[in-house]
């Protein structure tokens, strides 16, 4: 365990950005099976707006350090050829 006031205060604050990292990456899922859901079912309305919703969580999660930036552009690629294809 950290020892130093400065490793203490670098411990709580890695707790911290740990815990929103794992919020936003379970929100980032979560919108991705509902897409892939909607997708399934074929209401191409539905999709449509489930994969906006998606695109746009991977790309604030991208942009907060959360996702490599090719992963969410890959998964947004992906979710917009499926819908494409409806």
């Amino acid at each position: 365990m950290a020892t130093h006031k400065s490793a203490t205060k670098r411990a709580r604050q890695d707790l911290v950005r740990r815990a929103r990292n794992r919020d936003q990456r379970s929100r980032v899922r979560g919108a991705i099976r509902q897409a892939r859901a909607a997708i399934a079912l074929g209401d191409a309305g539905e999709a449509n707006s489930a994969v906006r919703r998606a695109e746009s969580l991977l790309r604030r999660a991208t942009s907060k350090g959360v996702l490599h930036s090719k992963t969410a552009s890959r998964q947004i690629s992906r979710l917009a050829k499926a819908v494409q294809a409806l």
